[in-house]
């Protein structure tokens, strides 16, 4: 395995493209409704790293297809996560003012046009999932097992489940001692809103790149296996974020998480014991993909990077 991939560089290149097609597939801010076209294209612009729709880009080269024909259904993806982070910052979820550095899309355009705008891209995303006029020469099977993987990834079994579940779960008392009967119990109940709010749709890009690019059972088991790693991986390192990580850096507020006491894995497992586990989890998916060739390079730079963020 090369540990000198150009993972910034591969990000940078293809965010470039997501970014493009984002732009040729939907309404300009001008477009009637204008209002909710510009509310829908402020926080859709305004940053962020495109990781999901970049890694479903990297499964389907992984597989050997040729990923940039296959855009137009992979950027709903970056649809679906823009509206989820809409709506979690909204007064009745997470309250934040804040989002990449810039005030939230309710600061800016009020609540009511913060929630309509999550809801268009929600349809949005599935419009262009579902087109069989964008790449034509997908077959309809695996569209249509995309749109799936979509619609599960995105509603009460993930992501909105996995907000439910970290709105309504009751707060950890304390944390537990790293060989006490408290563990396994605070960890599967962290893994249970972490795998639905975060994993779930970073699983489900890695599923919808590979089912586009024509992955045999056998990769695409690999590789639902090296999604659920980095998900959670993903959401851990998310978690040590908010405490070791600076305002400036995230462009948000940080150490929301012991002040809301949310469940989060340094103020269950100590930060030690959560680097920890974030390592296993991403050894573990690397591992899933080492049957692989070096055109799942990007894959296994893409994991290493999700490890060592510092935004």
């Amino acid at each position: 395995m090369d540990d000198k991939f150009p993972v910034l560089t591969y990000l940078d290149d293809r965010k470039a493209r997501v970014d493009k097609t984002l732009r040729e597939v939907l309404p300009g801010p001008e477009a009637p409704p204008a209002l909710l076209n510009q509310a829908i294209q402020y926080s859709l612009f305004a940053g962020g790293k495109r990781l999901r729709p970049i890694l479903a880009l990297a499964a389907a080269e992984a597989v050997g297809a040729d990923a940039d024909p296959l855009l137009p259904l992979i950027a709903p993806l970056e649809l679906i996560h823009t509206y989820s982070l809409i709506h979690d910052d909204l007064p009745a979820m997470d309250d934040d003012d804040l989002r990449r550095g810039i005030p939230t899309n309710h600061r800016v355009y009020g609540e009511d046009l913060a929630i309509l705008a999550g809801d268009a891209l929600q349809a949005m995303a599935f419009g262009l999932l579902a087109d069989p006029h964008r790449a034509p020469t997908i077959p309809p099977e695996a569209r249509l097992a995309a749109v799936y993987e979509l619609a599960v990834a995105s509603g009460g079994g993930g992501l909105v489940g996995g907000q439910v579940l970290d709105l309504r779960t009751p707060p950890p008392s304390e944390a537990v001692a790293p060989d006490g009967p408290e563990r396994a119990s605070a960890l599967a109940t962290l893994d249970g809103i972490h795998a639905r709010k975060t994993g779930a749709l970073i699983r489900a890009a890695v599923r919808i790149g590979a089912l586009l690019g024509g992955a045999t059972s056998a990769q695409l088991a690999a590789l639902s296996r090296y999604g659920e790693g980095i998900g959670l991986a993903f959401q851990i390192a998310d978690d040590l974020l908010d405490v070791d990580a600076t305002p400036e850096e995230m462009g948000k507020a940080t150490h929301k998480d012991d002040r809301r006491r949310k469940w989060a894995y340094p103020g269950v497992v100590g930060r030690e014991a959560s680097r920890a586990i974030a390592r296993q989890w991403i050894d573990g998916a690397l591992d899933a993909i080492e049957p692989f060739d070096e055109r799942a390079e990007p894959l296994r730079g893409l994991a290493r990077f999700i490890l060592d963020r510092r935004s």
